[in-house]
């Protein structure tokens, strides 16, 4: 895989550990932007990057630059993105991509127009465990899934200033960890759900603290999801079949799988891929979709993991400041 040149925008925790991925697999980072150019220089120092750029608008122009990562909190995520793609760049985003539906349209179209690529961080969509598990469900080891179970808990501190409970920096359960239980929900459903019933309970800044989620596809299948900000939770997943069932713990990152074949009672334990290498999964995909003009099935299901998510706001009539 020929080396690719990379801009990273912002230089939080994420960006440190893509920043070792990037070393492990693309063997250097070519750009840095930080709005805090001295944050911007320490994280070239520690990385080796060549060029270190005050603002984003400067680091996008530069035509060196294949691919731009955005690291910045996801409320600013969708004004980078769409300069960074009309700027001619492929772009990689961390989760949550954008904070509704009608966003990531607008720079879904901008991509296709310019024949650019681009791609979400959520993680699970690039752990080699999920496509094992996907081609052996297709295989028809559990039979026909009925039904999937995910939770997602966080004891986040009760900080009224906190990112994750400031409404105007779109915080909330939702789009924090939501993403990670709604994206391993559809990865695993034949087809996008068309039934959305929740309810919420708001923490006192007036975003998503606790949520129950209910999806329901036009085959029939359902998943049904618990998040909380206020409360730690297994990070487990559970694809139900009518033959057996699936049980992935720290699913975000996951490497390990248990299959139990309900007729029999036998186990049987997958495992694929490295939870320590999980960014450097996001990583090769990214490089692949750019130099092959692949990606198409990731991009598609990151869409449809926005549309619930903007379907289950909707119910709620939970509003960002910003919208």
């Amino acid at each position: 895989m020929k080396k690719l040149n990379w801009g990273i925008l912002g230089t939080g925790w994420i960006a440190s550990e893509m920043g070792e991925a990037l070393q492990a697999v693309n063997g250097e980072i070519y750009a840095v932007c930080s709005k805090s150019v001295a944050n911007a220089q320490k994280y070239a120092n520690q990385f080796g990057v060549k060029k270190v750029y005050a603002t984003a608008e400067e680091m996008f122009q530069d035509p060196q630059i294949d691919i731009v990562y955005i690291a910045t909190p996801h409320h600013i995520h969708y004004p980078y993105l769409r300069q960074a793609l009309m700027a001619g760049k492929h772009v990689f985003c961390e989760k949550s991509i954008t904070v509704n539906s009608q966003q990531l349209e607008e720079c879904v179209t901008i991509a296709k127009e310019k024949n650019l690529v681009i791609c979400d961080g959520t993680t699970l969509l690039h752990m080699p465990l999920y496509q094992k598990l996907r081609e052996m469900i297709g295989q028809g080891i559990i039979g026909e899934i009925k039904m999937i179970q995910v939770n997602f808990g966080s004891l986040k501190e009760a900080d009224s200033n906190n990112r994750f409970f400031s409404k105007e920096l779109a915080g909330g359960a939702l789009l924090d960890i939501g993403v990670y239980a709604t994206s391993f929900a559809r990865f695993f459903m034949k087809s996008k759900p068309n039934v959305v019933l929740t309810t919420v309970d708001y923490y006192e800044t007036g975003v998503d603290e606790t949520s129950g989620i209910i999806l329901k596809n036009p085959e029939g299948q359902m998943a049904v999801m618990a998040l909380t900000l206020r409360a730690k939770q297994p990070k487990r997943g559970v694809i139900v079949g009518e033959k057996g069932f699936i049980e992935i713990s720290d699913y975000p990152r996951a490497q390990k799988a248990m299959i139990t074949y309900t007729q029999t009672g036998t186990t049987e334990t997958i495992e694929v891929g490295q939870a320590a290498r999980a960014l450097e999964y996001e990583v090769q995909d990214m490089q692949d979709y750019v130099q092959n003009q692949g990606g198409q099935e990731n991009l598609q299901m990151v869409r449809d993991v926005m549309e619930i998510l903007t379907a289950i706001r909707n119910q709620w009539g939970m509003v960002y400041p910003f919208e």
